[in-house]
């Protein structure tokens, strides 16, 4: 069975690079470019959702408050931040909101990978 994954970030290029890593294993079912959107696609379609590839800084609704309301709707839901560099106060206030874990950029293909399948049952 293949995993179904989210992929939220505003860079048009993290989309790419993330959507790039993954194989046949792995589905994206979605990518949005701001929070707002992320949590409007999971509703839509976490039942195909098993885990949310979310950066922490965007843009209309930033990935905390995403991972917040993703949270809210499903309480099993799984989301990981994809985070750059530096973003330790930001992250403690990620895993208060919910999120999972983290995978910190830049990563290689290897490493996302690893740590969504730490998290995908």
């Amino acid at each position: 069975m293949s995993a179904g994954i989210l992929v939220v970030d505003d860079s048009g290029y993290m989309r790419n690079r993330l959507r790039a890593a993954f194989d046949d294993d792995m589905v994206i079912v979605g990518e949005a470019e701001n929070g707002a959107d992320a949590v409007k696609l999971y509703k839509q379609h976490q039942h195909k959702i098993d885990v949310v590839l979310m950066d922490i800084v965007m843009r209309k609704a930033n990935g905390v408050k995403a991972t917040a309301a993703i949270k809210q709707i499903d309480t099993d839901s799984t989301v990981l931040m994809v985070t750059s560099v530096g973003q330790k106060e930001k992250m403690k206030l990620a895993a208060k909101a919910g999120a999972d874990g983290y995978v910190t950029k830049p990563f290689d293909d290897d490493e996302i990978r690893q740590a969504v399948n730490a998290v995908v049952p």
